[in-house]
């Protein structure tokens, strides 16, 4: 399915986020994340976010579409980030 995750969490868990999300998926804004995850794997990636997000104060939101026909992706000015996976 493709999964879109943006993301508003406190300064000094930022990076930490980041990192996680760089194993799963393509980063394509500042706060935004992309690509392609299978459930299985959609879940593995909130457990280790969870290890490092606090709950009480940060946000995560994650969308997804099963139909990838569904979607269309337009970018206006400069694309900040590669869509492409990186596992």
């Amino acid at each position: 399915m493709k999964v879109v995750v943006v993301y508003d969490v406190s300064v000094e868990r930022i990076n930490d986020v980041r990192k996680v999300l760089k194993q799963y998926l393509s980063w394509v804004q500042n706060s935004a994340f992309e690509g392609e995850l299978s459930e299985g794997m959609l879940e593995e990636l909130r457990s280790r976010l969870y290890e490092v997000i606090d709950p009480a104060v940060d946000s995560i939101i994650v969308y997804t579409v099963s139909n990838p026909r569904w979607m269309d992706r337009r970018i206006w000015g400069i694309e900040k980030g590669s869509t492409e996976n990186i596992l």
